[in-house]
């Protein structure tokens, strides 16, 4: 495990109610700290709850976060954790229909493609829908459409500040 220390935010889209207390159960497993999320109705899924955590752990923390929630089929969740020394920022993003995305992530937010992903996208032989589909799926541009109605509803919702400025 790492010694150095890392932030990010778990953004817990859409989860059925009786999941949500199962997502602080894990949450303070890999954060070896108790969490309580304050959650709120999530208007795009009528019936289903939201929340966001920032967190600060070890290195490597975020994609713990998202490999102990992958698999529960009706939870919308994306997990960031951001640039530290000697490593890249990461999101995960997941979704019942499509699974796990993983994107590195550099220290402005972008999303970084590796190279052999832009040459498998460039290698379609003139297919230019081809090579959208392959640059598409090199971004997580699925992820981000299945997401985006759920990120928009959770606009203004609360957020937990981890530290202070002067």
């Amino acid at each position: 495990m790492s010694d150095v220390i890392t932030r990010g935010v778990l953004f817990v889209h859409s989860s059925p109610r009786a999941v949500s207390p199962h997502v602080e159960w894990v949450m303070t497993n890999v954060l070896a700290m108790d969490v309580s999320m304050d959650w709120t109705e999530q208007p795009a899924a009528p019936g289903t709850l939201r929340a966001e955590y920032s967190w600060q752990g070890p290195q490597g923390t975020g994609a713990r976060l998202a490999s102990a929630l992958r698999g529960w089929e009706h939870l919308r969740y994306e997990v960031t954790e951001e640039p530290s020394f000697g490593a890249d920022g990461g999101r995960w993003s997941h979704t019942p229909s499509l699974g796990i995305f993983y994107a590195v992530i550099d220290v402005h937010g972008n999303t970084m493609v590796p190279e052999d992903r832009i040459r498998a996208a460039l290698d379609c032989r003139g297919d230019l829908i081809a090579m959208r589909r392959g640059l598409d799926l090199a971004l997580g541009q699925a992820w981000d459409d299945e997401l985006e109605p759920f990120r928009y509803a959770g606009a203004g919702a609360p957020v937990r500040w981890l530290h202070q400025i002067g």
